[in-house]
């Protein structure tokens, strides 16, 4: 196995790990209910499932048997 002949410091470790970042999430804007959301991620919205300006689900609608 290969052995480092010399000890790393501390600093020079952490120079080579500063290019590990964290990204912030990019927020979209839905263009049917103006809510912000994740790119490419269906939403909910007052009781409806949203994705790309489409109702997929609606849960509001509430049925009564008698």
């Amino acid at each position: 196995m290969a052995h480092p002949k010399r000890k790393i410091s501390k600093t020079r470790r952490d120079k080579r790990r500063t290019h590990y970042k964290a990204t912030a999430p990019q927020i979209a804007t839905c263009p049917t209910t103006g809510e912000p959301h994740l790119y490419h991620r269906a939403h909910w919205h007052e009781g409806k499932l949203y994705y790309r300006g489409q109702v997929l689900i609606d849960n509001s609608e509430v049925e009564n048997v008698a």
